[in-house]
């Protein structure tokens, strides 16, 4: 299977992802029908957990999305074993410096680049005829999130690792770090300037920002920013958001009854 994600990057096109943190394979199957390019099962702060990721992934394969995962951590035994399990792409939080950024890919790199252990028991079903090795490398994607001060101070360093893809964007933890609210769809002058600055250096190295958002508002101005994936919050927050609409519309409109 292609890497979707690669494909419209190569095309200019940007990635609309799904999240989902509601660890269930018929809500992800749900999910992968409904139009995403790439959905990724959140293993940091969702509720999933290894067992449940393998089952998202089951549900979303017989459709037209690539499968990635955040991680909890950067560390080699989790991070290997996502993508054992056929993740394409890795997020991996609070990725803080050019060392940490170096780990990462090593971890997700088979050698000579890297000291990923091999193993892909279900990954391969995404290789041609075991084929997986011979490819891995080039089709998994590694995407280190930048997500505090320290981050920032090293954003150069960080992009300037080789075999990193792409970037992505915490802004909740991000605004955190600098003392502000934590929240999704930032507009403070010193956020948006580091947004700005991330934008430029990526475009100088050919990688590929990415960002968490609230909803399609703060996709579509995120994308007029320039970022090359933005995610449409999660599974369990577009349920509530539209669970909440439709209750609080049937009570307007019963003229008092309920």
């Amino acid at each position: 299977m292609a890497n979707k994600v690669k494909q419209l990057w190569a095309d200019g096109k940007v990635v609309v992802n799904g999240w989902l943190a509601i660890p269930s394979g018929f809500s992800a199957e749900v999910m992968a029908q409904c139009g995403f390019d790439s959905v990724t099962v959140d293993i940091q702060h969702g509720v999933q957990d290894y067992q449940s990721m393998v089952t998202c992934f089951q549900g979303m394969q017989a459709h037209p999305v690539t499968p990635m995962v955040r991680v909890p951590w950067n560390e080699p035994g989790i991070i290997g074993k996502v993508l054992d399990g056929g993740a394409y792409g890795v997020i991996c939080p609070m990725v803080n410096t050019k060392e940490e950024a170096e780990n990462f890919v090593q971890y997700c790199k088979y050698p000579p680049r890297g000291t990923r252990s091999n193993g892909p028991i279900r990954a391969g079903l995404y290789g041609s005829s075991g084929n997986y090795q011979a490819t891995a490398n080039d089709e998994t994607l590694c995407i280190p999130m930048i997500e505090t001060r320290t981050a920032v101070e090293n954003m150069e360093a960080i992009l300037d690792v080789e075999g990193i893809a792409g970037v992505y964007i915490g802004p909740s933890d991000l605004g955190f770090s600098y003392g502000l609210v934590p929240k999704l769809d930032r507009d403070e002058p010193e956020i948006l300037k580091i947004y700005d600055k991330l934008l430029k250096e990526c475009d100088k190295r050919g990688i590929y920002p990415g960002i968490h958002c609230s909803g399609p508002e703060g996709a579509a101005r995120n994308i007029a920013l320039g970022f090359k994936l933005v995610t449409l919050l999660n599974d369990s927050g577009i349920m509530a958001i539209g669970a909440r609409s439709w209750v609080a519309e049937t009570r307007k409109n019963s003229g008092g009854k309920a």
